[in-house]
């Protein structure tokens, strides 16, 4: 996969192909034109074909699988694929994600998964200027099917599509009318949801359209409800510390011995409301020309809690070295004689965990856009040509809040002017508590405008079959905008400080696709792209794809391509960012394990590059009717990649006296972490690979119709920035387990089936120590009846067993990572269909 020889030869060969290259005289352009056959556009190629087998492994998901296992939304139907791994934000993520939910395939990071709604970009969303999308924007009711490529696919695509491609597609040429209400709850009676649609639809003689809508709703579950859930034990505690003391009952101040426990005031699986309304429209104008659109509009309001803002403010000592004369506390003899002296700046620390103000609810208000339109029609050129003209444009606006926030500068004001009320321990009063506490608001947004144009059809025959093409091109612009509150911007807030966000950038492509039936058992797959974008410059990239027919039984493929990632609005134009991550001070300055790290962002930050290659076997055997097997190897390679050093690393290296590792972090020598800075840079890589195996059988038995259907991924390697994550689990980055297996068998006859799944997860080590972390298994069984031939209901149960999830030392949460393992425990789900 040298880039210098194996570009260079695709390349002249892109070019070549059309002309004599194949030993086919132009005259072939000529030939009369054959019978007309139905032509698909696969996920992965632009090119139509009758054949849904390409080089390029491909899963589909159907409406019936969704709604058997209970998914209401797309993040969990994805997440619960086993290829997928890290820690993909979603449901159970309460800290940090805004209520977005997002899909991380092959664990390479949510931006390198282009997600695509009817075969076209979806508008990057959440709460402003972000880096992918969130999903929470698509309701599954109006989903169809859903196609994740897992091969690199920039050739195609463009940026983005590293890891691979999420296609979703929705329900169009429906006629009738269809209504569905779906329900689920934890056996501990909390965490319901519930999903209400509706779907209409109705054909002419020369179209359909198809319009529906839905309302979902989902209730939270707080961490403490959970019996296995770890107490938390922060140093910001109610009462309030002074340099790490407290007083007791007697007066005297004594060394700090309780912590806070903030489990039970964060979410497990947050609240969420959703509105959504979509459209999907055909209608051919005549014979040659046929118009379609669809729209898509979804409103969410959801919701995360965490314990009361903790108040960290360093105060002037009177009659100190270097302490502000006019603002200062004076320590009492109880504190002198407690040890508590100001430290070499004239200053001591306050910490307080203020729940007199009340807990910090974190709000969304998303409003997210998307429509999108096309002229399609041919040309009687040889076989005929299909054309197509198409413009999407998406955006999305989000108003965001924080209620009981604290502003850090009149809290120190209020210290000062009311030093016996903030250190005796009691409660504070209103008058206080409505000075230094404010409702903090943000406002946000993305937009994309994308033109693009494309020709397809067969260029001229060979012996084995037509020589397929597809040639394009693309303007596409993307804009982005986060303005934090005023108070957080000035760094006056107890939150960590935040600058603002806006920009944009575009981009011009061109790109063709060939596909070359060499003989009747080999068939080549070609793509070369060129992309021009208004940042960094051009970038180009290219992809090589072979299928072989061993027989009618087997079949081989394999595909070599390459691969990019622009930087996003976000990347290139975030203001500095404060982040409070999990991490361990080697120097014990720190007495929480969320150590404040400033984030930076570059604008002149470089595209990521990639190389990935595939290569497996689809397995038919006559002798076995109905059984089928795929086994499919992949490798991942991305260099340039745009990402955040290892901080814990950084913090390891400088205590160990690497000078370069502190100045690279703006540590001191002696673990001055005040200016803790961990910035974006084009050194990281990545490098992963593994095996996907599915084994698909159904067949007759026992007067049943049996379905059995097994995906295996195991992971061989995933290597970044020189640390192997390979088999390992970290609450900052996520799970790499090597196995992840799931499993089902459905029986049916007739009006019923009743299908078992299992989903495994296996052993892990934990990153820090390498010490053992516990296999997971989780069953679940699904039932659905067809009271008559338009209503039909069904019911199930997930984690039938109430598997606890796996203890991990750094958790994002409860001492666990709710983004790999179930922290909801058991629940019983069922729904009611019906069409007329």
């Amino acid at each position: 996969m040298q880039q210098s020889l194996v570009g260079k030869a695709v390349r002249f060969a892109m070019l070549a192909l059309p002309a004599s290259a194949l030993g086919v005289s132009s005259a072939a352009l000529a030939q009369e034109e054959v019978a007309k056959v139905e032509r698909i556009e696969v996920t992965g190629s632009r090119i139509q074909r009758q054949d849904m087998e390409t080089a390029s492994p491909v899963t589909v998901i159907d409406a019936a699988a969704i709604r058997i296992e209970g998914f209401t939304s797309v993040d969990q139907l994805l997440q619960a694929q086993t290829s997928m791994a890290g820690a993909a934000v979603g449901a159970t993520t309460n800290n940090g994600a805004d209520g977005a939910a997002q899909v991380d395939l092959r664990g390479m990071g949510a931006e390198r998964t282009l997600v695509l709604l009817n075969g076209r970009r979806m508008v990057n969303s959440g709460s402003g200027a972000d880096s992918a999308v969130d999903l929470n924007a698509i309701p599954v009711a109006m989903i169809a099917r859903v196609e994740i490529l897992k091969d690199g696919a920039s050739a195609v695509y463009g940026s983005d599509a590293i890891a691979g491609v999420v296609n979703i597609i929705t329900k169009k040429d429906f006629d009738g009318v269809q209504l569905d209400l779906n329900a689920s709850s934890t056996d501990k009676g909390d965490g319901e949801t519930g999903e209400l649609s509706a779907l209409y639809g109705f054909s002419t003689n020369s179209g359909n359209f198809t319009v529906g809508a839905t309302y979902a709703d989902r209730k939270g579950v707080i961490q403490s409800d959970r019996d296995w859930t770890e107490a938390g034990n922060s140093s910001f505690i109610p009462t309030g510390s002074l340099g790490g003391k407290v007083q007791n009952a007697a007066g005297e101040w004594v060394a700090r011995s309780s912590g806070y426990d903030f489990t039970q005031d964060s979410w497990y699986q947050t609240p969420s409301k959703r509105y959504s309304l979509f459209a999907n429209a055909t209608q051919e104008l005549d014979n040659d020309l046929v118009f379609t659109a669809d729209a898509l509009y979804t409103k969410r309001k959801s919701d995360q809690q965490l314990a009361p803002q903790p108040g960290d403010i360093m105060l002037d000592v009177c009659g100190a070295p270097d302490a502000d004369l006019q603002n200062c506390i004076t320590l009492t003899p109880a504190m002198l004689t407690g040890g508590l002296t100001a430290d070499d700046t004239g200053r001591i620390n306050y910490r307080r965990r203020t729940n007199d103000v009340g807990p910090r609810v974190y709000a969304q208000d998303t409003d997210t856009l998307r429509v999108s339109a096309a002229l399609a029609g041919s040309l009687d050129v040889h076989t005929g040509m299909n054309w197509e003209l198409s413009y999407t444009y998406g955006k999305n606006e989000a108003d965001t809040s924080v209620a009981n926030s604290i502003n850090a500068v009149k809290m120190e004001s209020s210290v000062y002017a009311n030093q016996a009320a903030w250190f005796s321990g009691a409660p504070l009063s209103s008058a206080i508590v409505n000075d230094i506490g404010y409702f903090e608001q943000a406002e946000g947004g993305n937009s994309q405008s994308v033109l693009a144009g494309v020709l397809s059809g067969d260029l001229f025959d060979l012996d084995a079959g037509a020589v397929g093409f597809a040639i394009g091109a693309e303007y596409r612009r993307d804009a982005g905008f986060f303005n934090p509150d005023p108070v957080i911007v000035a760094g006056e807030g107890t939150a960590a400080q935040q600058d603002p966000t806006k920009g944009s950038y575009s981009v011009v492509s061109f790109y063709q696709e060939v596909s070359v039936p060499f003989s009747d058992k080999l068939t080549g797959e070609f793509a070369l792209r060129f992309d021009d974008y208004s940042t960094f410059g051009k970038a180009s990239t290219w992809k090589v794809g072979l299928t072989y027919e061993l027989s009618d039984e087997v079949m081989l493929r394999a595909v070599a391509a390459t691969g990019f990632r622009a930087p996003n609005v976000n990347e290139l134009f975030g203001g500095n960012t404060g982040s409070f991550d999990y991490l361990t001070d080697p120097w014990g300055n720190e007495q929480d394990p969320q150590i404040l790290v400033n984030y930076t962002s570059d604008a002149n930050i470089k595209p990521e590059e990639s190389e990935s290659f595939t290569a497996g076997m689809v397995l038919s055997p006559a002798q076995i009717e109905g059984l089928s097997l795929t086994v499919d190897y992949w490798r991942f390679k991305v260099t340039n990649a745009i990402t955040r050093l290892d901080a814990q690393a950084g913090l390891d290296n400088c205590f160990a006296g690497d000078a370069v590792a502190c100045e690279t972090f703006s540590i001191t020598m002696a673990g001055d972490l005040s200016d803790f800075t961990n910035p974006l840079t084009n050194v990281g890589n990545q490098d992963t690979s593994g095996v996907d195996i599915n084994v698909a059988y159904r067949f007759d038995a026992l007067g049943l119709t049996w379905k059995i259907n097994n995906d295996t991924t195991w992971l061989l390697e995933f290597k970044q920035d020189g640390i192997d994550y390979t088999n390992t689990i970290d609450g900052n980055f996520g799970g790499y387990a090597e196995l992840r297996n799931n499993f089902s068998v459905q029986a049916g006859q007739g009006d019923w089936n009743l299908t078992y799944f299992n989903r495994y997860i296996g052993k892990t080590d934990f990153l820090a120590d390498g010490s053992r972390i516990d296999a997971v298994l989780y069953h679940n069984i699904a039932a659905s009846y067809f009271i008559t031939n338009g209503l039909s209901v069904s019911l199930g149960v997930k984690n039938l067993t109430d598997e606890e999830p796996s203890y991990v030392a750094n958790g994002s949460d409860g001492g666990t990572v709710p983004e790999v393992f179930d922290t909801i425990g058991r629940q019983i789900y069922g729904g009611v269909s019906y069409k007329f």
